[in-house]
């Protein structure tokens, strides 16, 4: 079985990724500007409504109750597509689902030698590295939405989940757009760039005939189909060409056509702020001279249906992209979405990727966190991620544990000397003397720098303040000499 998550098998670690990152200063503007923006318009956004926390928990019962039962739910999902007038198709992995989409698209153009599609945002295609093997098979997949498709023409990667250009400011899109569309008079203007875009994308929905997309939900009563964007572009992908493939992550199903009140009340308020987004767009199968012809959904597995063993790693797939916890982190906002080395970043990348991949890849991601508890509190599905991200850095110790390499790692020494110390009073305070004792070597202006080993990590890009003179206990027994007997 072949496991794919974006560009992680290539990707450096994110502390070396990070630090890169943190050199880039109109990267850090950039990011930072975006997510002051989106965090303050949630905010607003939120405290309308008065039954937040109740939305919040009837959208995590929902979601747990659905993974508890996928089985069921999957199957009633394919009975009533396929009911509807639609095709589904199961991936395993990325491999197979993209031989299925490539085979789809084969079949339905085999009158063109280089086909094209049209594609609407899905996270989902970006995972299993879709574009690459289309292109590998002769086929040109075109970007639609806005950020997306900044992306793919600046030959970049997404660094965020809802807004992939957020790292890209107006100067840098007009650049893009100047280059690849041939355009050397375009400005900064927002409307200009917009103009732009559409008269770029406008021919390209018109003889389309294969669209792609993801999707936000799949319902299972009904067999229906639902994507959620703000622009526009993603109806046009899922309306305009004759046959359309949806690609699926099979933790997208929900129970019933009612849920979706709770779910698109939260999500666009914790995505962009937004109290509801302008395009909610819905299909179910085939309707006959209305829309496309030909409906195919590709329900893809890639690693997910090992998470429902563990009722822990199983909260994962309760997310629904809204990225809310990637603008509360503190760490995402400083590094932004490329450190990550995935294509889901921020906190929730954090314990995706390495789950999806079973920790072959993205192991230093459980560590990029704070565990301030941020990203929990503006999750709106209730995904307890500074928990999880604590279960993922205890299998990657147990599991460096169990090699001599691990074994006699720096970083295992020094936890095994300190459980040793933490464990007698006695040796805790010989160990207190001796630090204060040795940092003299590193104390400048009232401040420990340049410290030896591990440490160094902490003193390189923060300040610590030398040990005490007098330790709590020192002065504490000092205290009790002092007193006056009874």
């Amino acid at each position: 079985m072949s496991i794919v998550i974006g560009k992680t098998s290539k990707a450096p670690t994110f502390p070396i990724a990070a630090k890169a990152a943190l050199k880039n200063n109109q990267l850090r503007r950039n990011v930072a500007h975006a997510t002051n923006v989106i965090r303050t318009k949630r905010a607003l956004r939120v405290e309308e409504m008065p039954d937040w926390e109740q939305l919040r928990t009837a959208g995590a019962d929902i979601k747990q109750h659905t993974l508890a039962h996928l089985d069921h739910y999957l199957i009633e999902f394919e009975r009533n597509c396929e009911l509807a007038g639609g095709k589904v198709h199961w991936a395993r992995d990325a491999d197979e689902a993209n031989q299925i989409a490539i085979e789809l698209i084969r079949h339905y153009s085999s009158d063109q030698p280089n086909p094209e599609v049209i594609k609407v945002k899905t996270m989902t295609s970006d995972e299993i590295q879709l574009n690459h093997a289309l292109e590998a098979a002769g086929i040109r997949p075109i970007e639609t939405d806005l950020a997306d498709m900044i992306v793919q023409l600046g030959d970049d990667e997404p660094s965020h989940i809802v807004v992939p250009a957020l790292h890209k400011n107006r100067v840098e899109i007009r650049d893009i757009f100047r280059d690849k569309m041939s355009l050397p008079g375009l400005t900064t203007e927002p409307e200009a760039l917009t103009a732009a875009a559409r008269f770029y994308l406008r021919e390209r929905f018109l003889r389309a005939r294969i669209g792609i997309s993801g999707a936000n939900f799949a319902i299972a009563e009904t067999g229906s189909v639902c994507v959620v964007e703000s622009e526009g572009n993603g109806r046009m992908c899922v309306t305009l060409p004759d046959v359309l493939i949806s690609l699926i992550g099979i933790e997208k199903i929900i129970p019933t056509f009612a849920d979706l009140e709770v779910f698109l009340q939260t999500l666009a308020r914790s995505a962009t702020g937004e109290r509801m987004n302008p395009y909610n767009s819905i299909w179910t199968g085939v309707t006959p001279g209305d829309g496309p012809q030909h409906f195919h959904v590709i329900l893809l597995d890639n690693g997910r249906t090992k998470l429902l063993a563990d009722p822990l790693e199983r909260e994962t797939l309760q997310c629904i992209r809204c990225g809310a916890c990637l603008n509360a982190c503190p760490v995402y906002r400083e590094t932004g979405g490329h450190a990550y080395g995935s294509i889901y970043s921020g906190p929730i990348g954090a314990i995706l990727s390495p789950q999806l991949a079973s920790l072959e890849h993205s192991r230093s991601l459980p560590f990029a966190s704070t565990l301030c508890g941020a990203c929990y509190e503006v999750c709106p599905v209730k995904i307890n991620i500074p928990e999880v991200l604590i279960h993922l850095r205890g299998q990657v110790v147990r599991e460096d544990q169990k090699t001599l390499t691990g074994k006699l790692s720096a970083e295992n020494i020094a936890m095994q000397a300190a459980a040793s110390i933490f464990q007698s009073h006695r040796r805790y305070e010989a160990a207190q003397r001796l630090a204060r004792l040795g940092q003299g070597l590193f104390e400048r202006k009232g401040q420990l720098t340049n410290l030896p080993g591990m440490a160094g990590a902490w003193t390189r890009t923060r300040s610590l303040r030398p040990i005490p003179k007098q330790s709590f206990r020192d002065w504490w027994k000092a205290r009790a000499k002092q007193e006056p007997k009874a």
